[in-house]
């Protein structure tokens, strides 16, 4: 499709989708995946109508058949889990409430008085928050690893930073803010044996993740993210050999006579009524995501990503952040209206901003940018700090944030297209824009 055309079907996409809105036909466009996926796949759905309608029970408490299939469906989620991340062991997978119960069972579970831990400045306030309370508690020291104006973590500046006593390194392996993706093996080769905690919940299922490949020891993940599952589940996958301590202790349907924690996986680690219905939902995701194929889902994700940045990167008074490559992040792409760009980059479309022109009126305020997408189009994007206040230092967009546009295997070219006019309205300021 020509260009001229291209943007010229955009623009009539776009009236006709704001005109839709006005006279309240539903047309929403939802672009808040890096938040939670939406729309859920229909077997998602199915299997957990499925699981209170005609199962219902509580796995591995009981000897009746609606126990022991919903056990099954437990168990059968494991291996799938374990397949989609080459895991040699399903029983080293323990399921999670999300990826913050995941990242918090590690850092409490494996940190001792007197050790170092290395985060980087993309990590999310899952984990900078309980590192910092065992730094403030004067149980461990904390370096942060410094990233550039694109999210990129230097593997060998954060190896420079290995001491006699770091006892973990956490990577954030695609940011939640910019989407960039770290670089793991080659941060495996600069760390050396020292255990490496990998927050996943922005690439599992939407980027290929071998554990075994890129020697990954923990594996944090969620399952209503890139796994197409509900709120409420997620799971963690520790290394053999790799001790932790469990961050909950309680009933587990095994060893009830014993008054400490079963030490075997995933006992250990899984104490309580798991969210089994969600677990249901959760399998039937990651079979979804199986089925269709990783490389398939972003293979999709990159050509929107592509079309998204290649709309907007010339765009005066827009500035973008990240790689801007689409092979080099996750679909996620945050945005500020009016911002200087950093010194010393140009602005094209390998670097951090993608304003070509300068732009010669007042800035628009992400709050108020997410407000007119909402309003007058009802396009669905997340807005401030995204829990990431350290990734924001390091692009340059603390303290005010981002407006932040995620994309999912469910949207569509003609989605991004109108997304595209949209934003380019909010940075002309537009007659709509008071």
């Amino acid at each position: 499709m020509p260009a001229d055309y291209r943007n010229h079907f955009f623009e009539n996409a776009l009236e006709s989708h704001r005109i839709s809105v006005m006279i309240n036909v539903k047309r929403s466009i939802y672009m808040d995946n890096a938040a939670t996926t939406f729309p859920k796949p229909r077997q998602v759905i199915e299997a957990m109508v499925r699981f209170m309608e005609e199962v219902g029970a509580n796995p591995g408490r009981s000897r009746h058949d609606q126990s022991e299939e919903a056990a099954a469906i437990v168990d059968r989620t494991r291996h799938l889990l374990a397949d989609l991340f080459n895991i040699p062991d399903p029983r080293r997978i323990v399921f999670t409430l999300n990826a913050t119960e995941s990242l918090n069972t590690v850092i409490f579970g494996v940190l001792n008085r007197g050790d170092h831990v290395i985060i980087t400045q993309m990590e999310h306030n899952s984990v900078i928050r309980p590192v910092r309370h065992l730094e403030r508690a004067g149980i461990v020291t904390v370096s942060v690893a410094s990233c550039d104006r694109m999210g990129r973590c230097d593997p060998q500046a954060l190896g420079s930073l290995i001491r006699e006593n770091t006892a973990l390194v956490v990577v954030n392996h695609a940011s939640n803010v910019c989407g960039t993706i770290q670089d793991i093996a080659a941060i495996r080769a600069a760390i050396g044996d020292t255990p490496l905690l990998l927050d996943a919940a922005q690439t599992a299922g939407a980027v290929p993740i071998d554990v075994q490949a890129l020697g990954v020891d923990y594996l944090a993940f969620t399952g209503h993210k890139g796994l197409y599952g509900p709120q409420g589940t997620g799971g963690l996958y520790v290394r053999e050999g790799f001790p932790i301590r469990p961050l909950k202790r309680g009933g587990t349907g095994t060893l009830s006579h014993l008054d400490e924690q079963p030490g075997d996986f995933p006992d250990l680690l899984e104490s309580g009524t798991r969210n089994n219905v969600g677990i249901a939902g959760l399998g039937a995701g990651v079979e979804f995501v199986l089925r269709t194929g990783v490389e398939n889902i972003r293979r999709h994700e990159m050509e929107l990503l592509t079309a998204f940045v290649r709309g907007l990167v010339n765009v005066p008074g827009l500035t973008l952040y990240g790689p801007l490559k689409p092979e080099l992040q996750v679909p996620i792409l945050s945005v500020t209206f009016d911002q200087a760009l950093p010194d010393g980059l140009r602005p094209t479309i390998g670097g951090c901003g993608g304003r070509a022109i300068p732009a010669t009126f007042e800035s628009v305020h992400p709050e108020e940018a997410a407000k007119l997408l909402r309003d007058e189009y009802e396009i669905s994007v997340r807005v401030g700090l995204h829990c990431a206040p350290l990734a924001h230092q390091a692009l340059g967009t603390f303290p005010d944030g981002t407006v932040r546009c995620s994309l999912g295997y469910f949207n569509t070219l003609e989605e991004v297209g109108i997304a595209i006019q949209a934003l380019k309205r909010v940075a002309q300021k537009m007659d709509f824009v008071e």
